[in-house]
Order: C-alpha cells, then sequence, then structure tokens
C-alpha cells in the first residue's frame, strides 16, 4: 500500500503559513535542502493537496521546468480536495470533490509509488482523524514568526494522536527536519 508523507515548514512560534514572509536572519541556504526535498518528490509519483496549497504551488511550478524537482512536480498525477475548484489549470490534476476519506483510501490502494502532501491544513486534519497520515516531516525553522494568527498555526483542536520520532536532519541554517510515524497501536 502507497504510503502518504507529508512535509510541512514550521516556525519555533509553531507558524506554518507563509513561510516565504518568514524573516531569513541572514543565514545562508543550506544546499541539502533541495537535494532532501527532491528525493522525496522523486520517491513519490502523485501529489495531494487542498485548494489553498494547489492556488500557491500551481502558477509557482507551471512556470518552471528543466530541472529534476520542477520536472517531477509538473509530469507527476495531482489530487486537489476542495468543494469549490472546478477546472484546474495545472497539467495531471484531478480534482476530488465529496467522499474525500474513501477517495484517500482508494488512492493509496492503487499500485505506485508514494503520495507526497505539502503544507498543513484541514486536509491534513482529516487525514489524521482517520489514520491516513504515514509520515510527517516537520521542517523546524530556528526562529519566531512573531505576527501569526491561530489560523497561521499547525495547532487546530481535534483528535489525540501519538508519533513515534524516527529520524532527525540537522541542516547547517539550525533549521532541523523531524521524521514522525504514526505510533502502532
Amino acid at each position: 500500500m502507497r504510503r502518504i508523507i507529508n512535509s510541512t515548514y514550521i516556525t519555533l512560534d509553531g507558524v506554518i503559513q507563509q513561510p516565504q514572509d518568514w524573516p531569513s536572519n541572514d543565514i545562508a541556504p543550506d544546499e541539502n535542502a533541495g537535494a532532501i526535498q527532491t528525493d522525496l518528490l522523486l520517491a513519490c509519483d502523485a501529489m495531494l493537496m487542498g485548494r489553498a496549497t494547489y492556488e500557491g504551488m500551481a502558477p509557482a511550478w507551471m512556470a518552471r521546468s528543466g530541472d529534476p524537482f520542477s520536472d517531477q512536480i509538473n509530469s507527476m498525477r495531482k489530487y486537489v480536495v476542495s468543494a469549490t475548484l472546478r477546472d484546474p489549470e495545472w497539467p495531471n490534476t484531478t480534482v476530488v470533490d465529496g467522499a474525500v476519506v474513501d477517495e484517500i483510501r482508494r488512492l493509496k490502494s492503487l499500485p505506485g509509488k508514494d503520495i507526497v502532501q505539502y503544507g498543513f491544513g484541514q486536509l491534513s486534519y482529516t487525514m489524521l482523524e482517520h489514520g491516513l497520515l504515514d509520515e510527517l516531516r516537520l521542517w523546524v525553522y530556528p526562529l519566531f514568526a512573531g505576527n501569526a494568527t491561530t489560523s497561521d498555526l499547525l495547532f487546530r483542536p481535534g483528535h489525540a494522536a501519538q508519533w513515534d520520532l524516527v529520524d532527525t536532519r540537522p541542516l547547517n541554517t539550525g533549521t532541523v527536519i523531524l521524521t514522525y510515524r504514526p505510533r502502532a497501536r
């Protein structure tokens, strides 16, 4: 069965929204970060996202090509959970509207590589509630965004879930990638 792997950027104060607006603290990027993200993407043959993530990613990635990450993300199957999106412009995109949990279970049961999900929103909480999220990679940035609203934070009231830490990867920027898997019941 295919796994769903979530990769999310988060600050020390729990902010997950608008990482492009976070302060950089003049830290030089770590060249390993791009390779880590590319390795994850190449290990997957589909991407699952909510409408807001789609609206942020589609225009940016459709305009890029010629590198392994851009070529993979543009050519792979993409599934957008949305009750409002009708005609997605990003090639190979299917809108999932209706029985979301059943459709995600179906996607996981299909043959193929893993499925990647970027960002953490209502879709992620739905998958948590139904035991559909198989791995969580939190990219913890060493900064406080300092100007978040409640909707910008990772925390939302919901079901309790326990996870086991399976990998820790520090980058030279001070960012640490923490990889978790659901605790076996």
